[in-house]
């Protein structure tokens, strides 16, 4: 979702004071190697809510896009470390993404560059290389990961609800599902996935017949799409791991006839504008999101960790948060109505512990936000 006026209006507001930070001599810089396309929703919304909270904190975002290529995530990452000591930036932000995180962790720590990564956590296979945050590379302060798990439950969880309130769905029913994935290395795509598939393998009437992956492509889903239902013909659902193979696939299908929501159940993972609206209008079954917020978050933790309050002390250093709600429509439409232009702005010091010196545990949940105050 574009957030330019939001982000417009928060800036006047900081520059003319009404936002409280804590003082300090220079506000601390952050660089962010942003592995997606500059002009993907999911990946635009992300950065949106990381420029958010840095101008809420007082804090300088940059941001480099790495337009979905593994390899430009570690020579952005080189990049930033080769310049001049006074061009360097305080803190570093990395998505450890496609399993980049070995590499980008070991130049970071050449160049003496504090870091956070986000989004991804450490795969089984790269711990004895990076180890754990503070230990094999010192500068690599920790990191915040949504409990990726909880977006392939609760989606799968929706689709199974309502196809047994179609009665597609019961003893004597079986329940055919697809799924369409992202990609089959990044750490979040593997955990979204386990989730989908502890969620369906637990209910004995339904038949996941394929899992493929879109690697996160609108136009590779809606292909993929139409191959699996010439190939499975009796599906009811199309799990899929993001908003905008969702959209691939609904198109797809539509076009030889089958309406979204009512021949064909689809649910996806993403807090996009369009998806909310699909939720509002009865195409989509199923959003689960929040994540996007995970850069964010990630700032308050430096900026806490800036100003002398150092999260690993009470939270560990490798914190995996419960991000995800599932979005009914009328939270859709409470999240729209949160991120229009002409509402309040977000006040990210409410959730820093250097703000909040009696905040004892962070709470990076995003359905705090959706739910009126009462």
């Amino acid at each position: 979702m574009r957030l330019a006026r939001l982000l417009l209006l928060h800036r006047l507001l900081v520059l003319l004071g009404c936002c409280l930070v804590l003082p300090l001599s220079a506000a601390p810089s952050v660089v962010f190697i942003n592995p997606g396309n500059a002009d993907e929703p999911y990946w635009r919304d992300a950065t949106d809510a990381m420029q958010l909270a840095a101008d809420s904190l007082g804090m300088q975002l940059e941001v480099l896009y790495a337009e979905r290529d593994y390899l430009a995530q570690i020579s952005l990452t080189r990049d930033v470390t080769e310049r001049s000591s006074d061009q360097r930036p305080d803190y570093m932000l990395i998505a450890a993404d496609k399993r980049t995180l070995p590499e980008q962790l070991g130049l970071i720590e050449a160049a003496g560059i504090k870091t956070v990564s986000a989004w991804n956590a450490v795969q089984a296979d790269e711990r004895p290389v990076v180890g754990y945050p503070r230990e094999h590379f010192s500068h690599w302060l920790g990191s915040v990961v949504p409990r990726a798990e909880d977006a392939g439950v609760l989606t799968a969880q929706a689709l199974m609800s309502e196809a047994k309130r179609r009665g597609w769905l019961s003893d004597d029913q079986v329940f055919e599902v697809v799924a369409i994935s992202g990609d089959r290395s990044s750490d979040s795509s593997i955990r979204r996935n386990q989730g989908m598939l502890d969620a369906f393998a637990a209910h004995p009437h339904v038949k996941l017949h394929q899992l493929v992956h879109g690697d996160w492509q609108r136009d590779k889903a809606a292909e993929q799409a139409k191959h699996l239902y010439r190939r499975y013909p009796g599906i009811r659902a199309i799990w899929t791991g993001n908003d905008l193979m969702a959209f691939g696939a609904m198109q797809a299908l539509a076009e030889q006839g089958l309406e979204p929501g009512k021949d064909i159940l689809y649910s996806t993972v993403n807090a996009s504008e369009q998806g909310m609206q699909e939720i509002i209008d009865g195409q989509l079954t199923a959003l689960a999101g929040g994540h996007h917020m995970a850069g964010a978050w990630g700032l308050v933790m430096l900026y806490d960790y800036h100003h002398g309050v150092d999260f690993a002390s009470n939270e560990g250093t490798e914190l995996v948060q419960p991000m995800f709600t599932l979005f009914t429509p009328a939270l859709a439409q409470r999240f729209l109505a949160l991120q229009a232009a002409d509402a309040p702005p977000v006040d990210f010091c409410a959730f820093s512990k250097a703000c909040n010196p009696a905040r004892t545990d962070y709470d990076f949940t995003i359905g705090a936000w959706l739910e009126p105050t009462p």
